[in-house]
C-alpha cells in the first residue's frame, strides 16, 4: 500500500539520473539500505526524509533506497550497490554520499534531518557555496 508519505519520499526520488556515477558532481547521494519493505528503520528513515523534502532539493541531495534486491531513486542493481558501499543484507544502513564520490557519513540506524543537514552544510563545496 502506497502512503502519503511513501508517495512523498518516491515522488523526489523518481526524478534522479539512471546511476550512481551520473549523478557524481551533480548530487550527493543518500542511500538508504533495508532487508525488506516492512523495516521499522526503513519506515523511520521515510517519514524522516518526507520532512526533509525542500531541505533536500536546496542541497542537491538525491535519496535512493536499496531494500531487498529492488532499487528505487537509481538504475544501479541492488547487489552492486550493497558490494560498492558495503550495505548489509540483514540490517538497516545509510551512506552518505557527497558529490566528489566519498562516503561522508555511515550509520546503522536512521539519521535525523538535522544531522544530514548539518553534515552536508559543513560539506567544502557547499560552503563555497556551490549548492
Amino acid at each position: 500500500m502506497i502512503t502519503p508519505k511513501l508517495l512523498l519520499t518516491l515522488s523526489f526520488m523518481a526524478a534522479a539520473p539512471s546511476d550512481l556515477s551520473a549523478m557524481r558532481w551533480e548530487k550527493r547521494v543518500l542511500i538508504v539500505a533495508a532487508p525488506d519493505k516492512n523495516d521499522p528503520s526503513l519506515q523511520s528513515q521515510r517519514c524522516i526524509l518526507s520532512r526533509l523534502r525542500s531541505g533536500a532539493a536546496e542541497r542537491d541531495l538525491a535519496i535512493v533506497e536499496v531494500v531487498g534486491d529492488q532499487v528505487a531513486g537509481a538504475s544501479d542493481a541492488a547487489a552492486s550497490l550493497r558490494q560498492r558501499y558495503n550495505l548489509p543484507t540483514n540490517g538497516f544502513s545509510v551512506v552518505l554520499i557527497g558529490k566528489d564520490g566519498g562516503t561522508k557519513l555511515r550509520q546503522r540506524r536512521p539519521v535525523s534531518a538535522a544531522i544530514l543537514q548539518e553534515t552536508i552544510d559543513a560539506m567544502p563545496m557547499r560552503r563555497r557555496g556551490e549548492q
